[in-house]
């Protein structure tokens, strides 16, 4: 600071004030429950068709099928990511 704004009439610095509402607690929530829930499903879809692979392959050759398998079960994860980004991501311009 100058020392001229050291004097008794300096302003006074006052902490931000913060505004969060339970609407954007329970965006959050909603959100984060949405990405963890989806990636637990993709990993549980994941090992299941893994194992399932890996003892099918060994009677007969099913790489290629087990490869889209595991891909789209991989999706699962990705879209619950992409749905929680939107939902933590909504405008707040209706709730006051």
């Amino acid at each position: 600071m100058i020392p001229a704004q050291c004097g008794a009439n300096a302003p006074v610095w006052s902490p931000p004030v913060w505004s969060y509402s339970a609407y954007n607690g329970y965006r959050h929530l909603a959100s984060g429950l949405c990405c963890g829930l989806s990636s637990l499903a993709a990993g549980l879809a994941i090992g299941v068709a893994g194992d399932a692979g890996v003892r099918a392959n060994a009677q007969k050759d099913i790489y290629v099928g087990v490869i889209l398998i595991l891909i789209f079960a991989e999706a699962l994860g990705l879209y619950g990511l992409i749905i929680s980004i939107i939902l933590s991501s909504i405008s707040t311009n209706f709730i006051n």
